[in-house]
């Protein structure tokens, strides 16, 4: 079985008092069901699932279902014996976007207490957005993602008593030894090929088999960019064709999106596609990067709404469209590859899973750094710099950006292939892989000091 962080949040909020339910969002196919099913059926003795995208296309039991009573009893029909005394039964409600108002009814079930609760589903964004009566104050929403670099590591049988070691290493600011070094690099370069879809990394552990990780890969990218199933036609191929540019978008200089490079027509607008990005966004499909022209902490405050860039939430999607069964290209690090896009890709699926809002600096005078984060110990921003080839140390942009003294700039990280730690001013270079350890609000990046 995979190792998932948030287990232990599944089963420390199942263990506590709080009557809130727990909502876990993310994209389809990141291991939402089977770590509910896991956890569920560890803790209690009687664990009920019940399926809405399977009720909403058999029986609808629970597609007029308005109230606690008739919940109760649309579920004895399904599992009557498996209906204990709390302590000992959980029901999960997975997919509960398919039916919207079972999101408000939450709030009730929150109230009679008679059982535990757990609900999951993707786009719950989106639907909670759209419901009249949104139960908050009853639920605690957690949004869950592919597996991290991290996860990646334990599923490989790298122990947590090495990635400690790794994690103290860095709040130091120290490298690795030259063999620790190399092993790293070589999982993270095998990561960027498997990424993080669970059906990926089985298939990899089991098989070794590059076009067996490809054929889910493709499978599951196809899904996504199916699956706009709530909108009309007109808006499912408008939402496929932001999609389906994503990964061309990375190839240019500036990535971010064009408006009228999206159905080819001038004088289009981001305000023309706001929906659309909302979907993508929201579905956990792709990553949201947000312009920043006045990099102020905290940065949402000075957000850019009409320049985005976006990613996919899977860097082995990525690496499989870019480069397909060729993988010589990624773990070879062919100098004729530029692997930038790439490199951004994850490190922006880190940020995003380790609590980051996704923001980058936009300056028309003054260029781009690629990502921009908050530190909640200095009040100020910090820029991250990501590069791919042996140019690490030529960045103009940022290093107009921490020369700006408007902008209070603590501190900033270029990130790279190099082992070697070096300080220079208020820049850090550290290796790539160091991504997995910068925290928000908690530990990682706030216990570096230099």
């Amino acid at each position: 079985m995979l190792y998932r962080k948030i287990e232990s949040v599944i089963e420390k909020h199942l263990k506590s008092e709080t009557k809130k339910i727990l909502l876990i969002d993310g994209a389809r196919q990141v291991g939402k069901t089977y770590i509910i099913n896991y956890v569920g059926n560890k803790l209690f003795k009687n664990f009920i699932e019940i399926n809405m995208v399977e009720d909403s296309l058999g029986d609808r039991l629970f597609a007029d279902t308005k109230n606690v009573e008739d919940f109760y009893l649309q579920v004895s029909m399904i599992a009557g014996n498996k209906m204990g005394k709390k302590e000992n039964t959980l029901i999960f409600i997975d997919e509960i976007q398919v039916y919207p108002h079972l999101l408000t009814l939450l709030k009730f079930l929150s109230q009679d207490d008679r059982f535990h609760y757990i609900a999951s589903g993707s786009l719950l964004g989106v639907t909670l957005s759209e419901t009249t009566s949104i139960p908050m104050g009853s639920i605690r929403k957690v949004r869950m993602f592919p597996l991290d670099f991290e996860e990646f590591l334990y599923a490989n049988g790298i122990n947590e008593t090495v990635v400690l070691a790794m994690q103290k290493k860095f709040e130091r600011l120290e490298a690795l030894d030259v063999s620790m070094h190399n092993k790293m690099m070589d999982l993270f370069r095998k990561y960027l090929l498997v990424g993080g879809l669970p059906d990926a990394i089985n298939s990899y552990i089991t098989e070794k088999n590059i076009q067996s990780v490809r054929e889910i890969q493709s499978e599951i990218h196809d899904y996504y960019a199916a699956d706009a199933s709530k909108y009309d036609d007109a808006r499912k191929l408008k939402i496929r064709r932001i999609y389906d540019l994503i990964p061309s978008n990375m190839e240019n200089k500036k990535k971010r999106v064009i408006a009228q490079n999206i159905e080819n027509k001038k004088g289009k607008t981001f305000n023309d596609y706001k929906d659309e990005f909302e979907y993508l966004i929201s579905a956990g499909i792709a990553l949201g990067v947000q312009a920043i022209a006045n990099p102020v902490f905290p940065l949402i405050e000075s957000s850019g709404k009409n320049l985005l860039k976006l990613y996919l939430n899977d860097v082995g999607i990525l690496t499989g469209i870019l480069y397909g069964n060729n993988i010589r290209s990624v773990l070879s690090d062919e100098r004729s590859i530029n692997l930038g896009s790439v490199y951004e890709s994850v490190v922006a699926s880190e940020l995003i899973a380790h609590g980051f809002k996704l923001f980058y600096y936009d300056n028309r005078n003054k260029g781009e750094v690629d990502y921009l984060i908050d530190d909640y110990n200095s009040l100020s921003s910090v820029p991250i710099e990501v590069k791919s080839g042996k140019d690490y140390t030529v960045h103009s942009a940022l290093n107009n950006f921490i020369g700006n003294e408007d902008y209070h700039i603590k501190k900033a990280f270029v990130v790279s292939n190099e082992r070697e730690i070096t300080i220079k001013g208020k820049i850090a270079y550290i290796p790539i892989y160091y991504i997995m350890f910068f925290q928000n609000g908690t530990s990682g990046l706030n216990n570096t000091s230099f």
